[in-house]
């Protein structure tokens, strides 16, 4: 069966002009950066290479590029940063917390200092803070953000993955969150002090229609995991694991390695991405305790064998890719389920990465 345009979760339509900015921005940082070692080299326009500087002769212009290439030098991200997989775009963290976000300082600790700004305008969040090695702290909003490293009036935007702050759990009121109907989980209790915080999510991304085509991964974007659930408000809110997205593109390589050639590339077609509380009830068939809920689950399609179809084929092809990553990374283990009846559209394969072995057919 061909794979119709409806299995992608993302939303369509002509992008914005200002879409296509992220896209091309993101592009450029990810791409840059050598700690991915698959992508290849591209230089970017002189206005992307230099912040805004009011250098009015060419020594000022050359004093300004000096200064940017020894902070692009000193500063970049550690070659853990985009995951086992090195093509996980996205980081999470907490307003104000410690951010697992690895980076690596040569030989330039004085009077280094860093701050967040935000994706794509790059426009200041917090005030800086000194970077000399120990943690970074995330913003105090939730939101994208780039790091920016500086040195006296220099500053360099660092290529590395966007930090994406999370709105807290705790500011979910009943099944809402400013607006949008998340439902209950199955963590909750009547008093918010007794929630079981190790069945609820620690946060969610807050999404607004501008961020839908913003890249995670190599293969995947924000809006493939934002619920199709008919709502029409906005913000949008999406619980999101790092990890389950550095476990399908571990098993795309897998699939990419085992072609003749090693070049195939493979689409994703996401079939189900997160899914609210409220919409995972009234999906069929759906387990209660779906991982879909926690943010750490996809189901996918992808043409494995590339001729043209999705068939039962190409999903056994998957499950063995998953299978294979598991065995590699046992700390990326989790469920799979294999959905080649002929009660679905088309078939697919659920991933997660809840920690434990578990299989299933649908």
């Amino acid at each position: 069966m061909t794979v119709p345009a409806a299995v992608s979760s993302s939303a369509t339509g002509t992008s914005s002009r200002r879409h296509r900015r992220i896209a091309r921005r993101l592009t450029f940082l990810f791409t840059t950066c050598s700690a991915v070692a698959f992508v290849s080299a591209y230089h970017p326009s002189h206005s992307l290479e230099h912040p805004p500087f009011a250098a009015d002769s060419a020594v000022a212009t050359l004093a300004v590029d000096s200064a940017f290439g020894t902070l692009a030098a000193a500063v970049e991200p550690a070659s853990n940063a985009y995951g086992r997989s090195g093509a996980v775009w996205m980081r999470t963290a907490l307003p104000g917390e410690a951010v697992d976000y690895p980076i690596d300082l040569h030989g330039a600790d004085n009077g280094l200092r860093y701050s967040w700004e935000t994706v794509p305008d790059l426009v200041g969040s917090d005030s800086t803070r000194v970077l000399d090695g120990g943690p970074l702290v995330a913003p105090t909003q939730p939101g994208f953000y780039q790091l920016v490293v500086h040195r006296d009036s220099a500053r360099f935007a660092v290529p590395g993955p966007t930090l994406a702050v999370l709105v807290p759990f705790v500011e979910k009121r009943g099944p809402m969150l400013d607006g949008y109907r998340i439902g209950m989980y199955d963590g909750e209790r009547h008093s918010r002090d007794r929630a079981d915080t190790a069945a609820t999510p620690e946060g969610f991304l807050k999404v607004m229609p501008d961020e839908m085509d913003l890249p995670i991964s190599r293969h995947l974007q924000l809006g493939d995991f934002v619920t199709q659930d008919g709502q029409t408000t906005w913000p949008r809110f999406v619980a999101l694991s790092p990890r389950v997205i550095d476990k399908l593109e571990l098993v795309v390589e897998r699939l990419t390695r085992a072609t003749r050639d090693g070049n195939l590339h493979y689409t994703v077609y996401v079939h189900s991405g997160f899914r609210t509380p409220a919409h995972n009830r009234l999906v069929r068939r759906a387990a209660p305790d779906s991982r879909h809920q926690y943010g750490d689950a996809v189901d996918v399609a992808i043409d494995a064998n590339s001729d043209g179809r999705v068939t039962a084929a190409d999903a056994r092809l998957v499950a063995a890719a998953v299978d294979s990553v598991e065995a590699e990374y046992p700390e990326l283990t989790g469920g799979m389920g294999l959905y080649v009846s002929r009660r679905y559209h088309h078939p697919y394969v659920h991933i997660d990465a809840r920690g434990t072995r578990v299989r299933w057919h649908g």
